[in-house]
C-alpha cells in the first residue's frame, strides 16, 4: 500500500515526539512515510518533498518543528494538501515559540496546529485519521471504537480514584 500521510520533522532530535504520530497512525492501519526535512537547513530538499507529495499519493502532511518552527508553514505554502503542525518543545521557551510560529499563519496558508509535544503529535495523527475517515468507512469504524475505548478508560480511572482517595465507609 502507498503511504497516505507524510510525517516530516525539522531535526532528528524531534523524532521522539513525532514517533508518537507514527505509532498512532499504525494503530489505525494508516500507511505513512517519515523523514527529516528542514525549512532552513535543507530548503530545496524540503520543497521537493512537499511539492511532489500529492503526486506521490499523500493525502496530508504532519509537520513537527521546534524553535522558529517554519516547517509546517513552508509546507503549507507549497502544497494544497492539508498540513497539520506539531510544535516541538525543543527550545529554552519550552515550545511556546514553536506554537506561535506554527499557529500564526497569514490568510490563505492554513496550518492546522496541534498542542505542543507528544500529545500534539498523537492528536495530529488522530486528526489525519478523521480526515481520511471521511471517505473510508472502515477507518470511521476504527475511530468509533477508539472513542468508545477512551470513554471506558475514563470510567475505569474514575472508579480507581474514587476507591483510592474517596471517603471510606
Amino acid at each position: 500500500m502507498k503511504p497516505l500521510v507524510g510525517i516530516i520533522m525539522g531535526s532528528d532530535s524531534d523524532a521522539p515526539i513525532m514517533q508518537e504520530a507514527a505509532k498512532t497512525l499504525q494503530q489505525f492501519g494508516v500507511e505513512y512515510e517519515i523523514g527529516v526535512y528542514s525549512a532552513h537547513r535543507s530548503p530545496h530538499r524540503t520543497n521537493e518533498y512537499v511539492t511532489s507529495a500529492r503526486a506521490r499519493g499523500l493525502k496530508m502532511i504532519i509537520a513537527g518543528a521546534g524553535s522558529s518552527a517554519h516547517l509546517a508553514g513552508v509546507a503549507a505554502a507549497e502544497t494544497i494538501l492539508p498540513v497539520i503542525g506539531v510544535p516541538i518543545d525543543s527550545s529554552p521557551l519550552s515550545g511556546f515559540d514553536a506554537l506561535m510560529a506554527t499557529v500564526q499563519m497569514p490568510p490563505g496558508v492554513p496550518v492546522s496546529t496541534m498542542g505542543v509535544g507528544k500529545s500534539g503529535a498523537v492528536n495530529a495523527a488522530i486528526l489525519a485519521v478523521e480526515i481520511l475517515a471521511l471517505s473510508d468507512p472502515s477507518l470511521a469504524e476504527k475511530l468509533v471504537d477508539y472513542k468508545a475505548k477512551l470513554e471506558v478508560a475514563v470510567a475505569e480511572k474514575s472508579k480507581k480514584v474514587a476507591s483510592e482517595i474517596g471517603p471510606k465507609p
